[in-house]
């Protein structure tokens, strides 16, 4: 991945009723220089999926799911019993994703079920963990027990500034 950014930075995002939202500009800088749309413009594509343990959401560049692909092959072939089978979940767990397009400022509409499957509502938290992007509903990461105190700071910290204690 040298050719790449890396997804680092954070921010809270308000989430309407129809699910849009606007990614973080840190963030959305990291997007557009690992997708930029063939014909020169702003804006681009991120695809959307459940997080393969915790009740969040995984957001990256469509040159990501090569990557994916290969990283899960790679542990399904290390799981592989000797009679041939292996765990078909690995795959399952982690191939959910929708692309969709944002526009040059960022906003994009959530899709439904995954917006659903993590309990986002009103706000959503954006985390870059390097690889990719993590959205979460700010009560439900301070809820998660093996998120970092740090993490669940930041949440505070975003909701705090909207008015919102949690």
């Amino acid at each position: 991945m040298s050719d790449r950014e890396y997804y680092q930075g954070d921010g809270i995002g308000l989430v309407d009723d129809k699910g849009r939202v606007a990614i973080p500009a840190s963030l959305r800088s990291v997007l557009a220089t690992n997708a930029p749309k063939a014909n020169g413009k702003d804006g681009g594509t991120i695809v959307i999926g459940a997080h393969q343990k915790n009740r969040c959401l995984v957001a990256y560049d469509p040159g990501f799911v090569a990557i994916l692909a290969e990283r899960l092959g790679r542990r399904e072939a290390e799981n592989t019993r000797d009679d041939g089978e292996f765990d078909y979940n690995i795959k399952r767990r982690a191939s959910s994703g929708e692309a969709v397009p944002f526009d040059g400022s960022g906003r994009f509409i959530m899709p439904a079920f995954p917006r659903f499957y993590a309990g986002i509502k009103g706000h959503a938290f954006f985390y870059g963990v390097l690889d990719y992007i993590e959205i979460w509903d700010p009560a439900t990461l301070i809820a998660t027990p093996d998120m970092p105190d740090v993490v669940k700071e930041m949440a505070r910290f975003y909701m705090a500034e909207k008015g919102v204690a949690l």
